[in-house]
């Protein structure tokens, strides 16, 4: 994964297998970007994150460009972003459990569009 300057609690993050750190791609310059977000595992492998703003730029960048890189503690697997539909029951279970878990109610997630990141399977 490419690197970018951490802040020393995002270089924290980005190390703790509570969070997610993603690589996606600028979607107007193509630079590879990074973020350290929390994630909801799925029992398929997938991961459920919510952004909490519809112009969230590493959301907008994830709509434009949807491989992505992900690194987990010591796991890491290239996978391809879907936005839940408005319909789909794991966008209010994303949101349930991502406050539960990380106990950030008041981020507004799920303003924003919530992907599941599933791994592209190597060959």
């Amino acid at each position: 994964m490419a690197t970018e300057p951490l802040t020393s609690a995002d270089g924290e993050m980005a190390t703790d297998p509570r969070f997610a750190r993603l690589q996606v791609r600028g979607r107007r310059s193509g630079t590879p970007r990074l973020v350290t977000l929390g994630f909801i595992d799925e029992p398929d492998g997938s991961i459920l994150v919510a952004a909490g703003s519809p112009n969230s730029a590493w959301s907008l960048n994830l709509m434009a460009e949807p491989t992505v890189e992900v690194a987990i503690g010591d796991r890491s697997f290239r996978a391809l972003a879907e936005v839940l539909d408005e319909r789909d029951p794991r966008r209010g279970r994303a949101v349930r459990e991502l406050i539960l878990r990380y106990g950030t109610p008041s981020e507004g997630l799920g303003n924003g569009p919530i992907f599941v990141i599933r791994p592209i399977s190597p060959g």
